[in-house]
């Protein structure tokens, strides 16, 4: 019987396979009549903010060459709406549930995980890493400074432990995921999305009605991975790694990379078995190369 399972600040993961936030649905009610939704790692909850957001105009996603771009701007009906409607959902399912957080100011921040906090959730993950808004997301998780503040500050109305969504959009991610451990995060998840643009050569405009998105899919892989096993080689605390995970075994590649878990995300927009197509692909490796415990080959790259 092979060992898939690992814990995080005290939360118990039964394999290392969730969804990303925003490509799982909302909270995930779409893809029940596909997969067991408590065959999952976590369920990782679409952004929510303290008020609703409308998002983005469209056109806000585009189909690329080994991926998709998009400018969505985190829509959601905001946190009390959350709280009342979809935690009913999410009680019924024998998985983790993570609540990926967005909000403009740190206060904002900061309500939306203090009202969570008396939830039956599991984890919040921190998102300061999002291209597709004007305000807040990706404007802390560029700077170091900022992005251990923000850190600090929500971990002051929460007791649920705390992932950090980094984003690769930096100079030096190292430098970043240094400053959010420092700041109490329990764990990381990396890489959001890479910013970039798409031109309609035959209308000579933009795609996207934004004109820049982020890229996810396929495309990214090789860049996550890299930045995956930097960090790991640079904090102490886990990391959840994505970025163009389509199979088991390019799961195993970010796990041999350094992370811990790994989060399913544009694949599931194509294939709404994807996770557990990368699950079983993880469960025949170690099948194929008679590996009994995940943890054997975890961060095994120097």
């Amino acid at each position: 019987m092979s060992n898939l399972g690992f814990n995080i600040a005290g939360v118990e993961f039964k394999n290392p396979v969730m969804t990303a936030s925003g490509t799982f649905g909302s909270v995930g009610k779409e893809f029940e009549q596909f997969i067991d939704l408590s065959s999952l790692g976590a369920i990782v909850v679409k952004g929510i903010s303290l008020d609703p957001w409308d998002g983005n105009n469209s056109p806000r996603i585009a189909e690329t060459y080994g991926g998709m771009i998009n400018s969505v701007g985190l829509q959601n009906d905001g946190v009390d709406n959350f709280i009342k409607n979809d935690m009913k959902f999410l009680q019924k399912q024998n998985t983790n549930i993570i609540v990926n957080i967005a909000g403009k100011t740190v206060d904002e921040y900061k309500e939306v995980a203090r009202r969570l906090d008396g939830t039956d959730i599991d984890m919040i993950e921190l998102n300061i890493s999002c291209p597709n808004v004007k305000e807040g997301g990706v404007a802390f998780g560029t700077n170091a400074l900022m992005a251990e503040s923000i850190t600090k500050e929500v971990k002051t109305v929460t007791n649920k432990p705390l992932i950090v969504k980094l984003s690769p959009n930096v100079t030096d991610i190292t430098e970043i995921a240094r400053a959010v451990e420092s700041g109490g995060a329990d764990c990381i998840s990396m890489i959001n999305t890479l910013i970039g643009m798409k031109i309609d050569i035959h209308r000579r405009k933009p795609v996207l009605f934004n004109k820049i998105g982020g890229l996810s899919g396929p495309a990214i892989k090789p860049v996550a991975i890299r930045m995956v096993h930097q960090v790991s080689k640079t904090v102490k605390i886990p990391i959840i790694g994505m970025g163009g995970i389509m199979n088991g075994e390019d799961a195993i590649e970010f796990i041999m990379a350094g992370a811990t878990g790994v989060a399913v995300g544009t694949a599931n927009l194509i294939n709404p078995t994807a996770t557990m197509d990368v699950l079983d692909g993880i469960k025949k490796y170690m099948n194929d190369y008679n590996i009994t415990d995940l943890s054997s080959i975890r961060g095994i790259i120097d």
